[in-house]
């Protein structure tokens, strides 16, 4: 496959399916927080070095197809994810800060699977087809 990735020592491919809620379901990530929401997950993923494929904001929840490499565990990328842009965007949106004034934006779990059972395309068109009940402003992470 052309997708491989290499490291010193490893040749790889390891895509993930993640996808996570706001804390109550509380449809907070419109406006500005759902474009401010993508800039942070897309900073975070390249510090980490994370290949993001395919992604999708709602009002409240978070899909995404990343590349993760295989030093760094499906948990702590997710820890990375949802602390750092929790932390953020509680600091950059008052409305939020006082909504969630327990500092936690999402929700405790996530849900994850690797992409290996079903194809990537399978994936992406699922996220594509991801459609609130109203209008989201037409946001999509690519």
């Amino acid at each position: 496959m052309k997708d491989y990735k290499a490291g010193s020592h490893t040749i790889w491919d390891c895509k993930y399916h993640l996808a996570w809620i706001t804390k109550y379901r509380y449809p907070v990530l419109v406006g500005d927080v759902g474009p401010r929401t993508r800039e942070l997950l897309r900073e975070i993923c390249r510090s980490m070095e994370l290949t993001i494929y395919a992604g999708a904001v709602n009002r409240d929840y978070v899909h995404m197809l990343i590349g993760i490499p295989p030093h760094i565990s499906v948990s702590k990328a997710v820890q990375y994810l949802k602390g750092k842009s929790s932390h953020k965007l509680l600091a950059e949106f008052p409305g939020l800060k006082k909504r969630y004034w327990g500092q936690h934006l999402w929700g405790r779990g996530y849900w994850v699977a690797s992409s290996g059972n079903v194809t990537d395309e399978v994936w992406k068109k699922y996220i594509e087809d991801q459609k609130p009940e109203e209008p989201d402003d037409g946001f999509k992470v690519v």
